[in-house]
């Protein structure tokens, strides 16, 4: 991976986390007003299956 393909990729994740919230804001302040009241332990179960899926996909789309 070059260096090009790593800053396109962030790009990308800017773009994918910011429509969210644009097209529903009402439902997008619930969901992390319910994040908000989650355990630590809970939050970091999900951000490392989020991790491990986006590894995964990685490693299955790599040539």
């Amino acid at each position: 991976m070059n260096e090009e393909t790593f800053w396109l990729a962030i790009a990308m994740v800017l773009v994918i986390e910011g429509l969210f919230p644009l097209i529903a804001p009402r439902a997008w302040r619930r969901v992390f007003g319910q994040m908000m009241q989650m355990k630590d332990g809970q939050i970091r179960g999900f951000a490392m299956g989020s991790i491990l899926l986006g590894l995964l996909a990685i490693w299955l789309l790599s040539p």
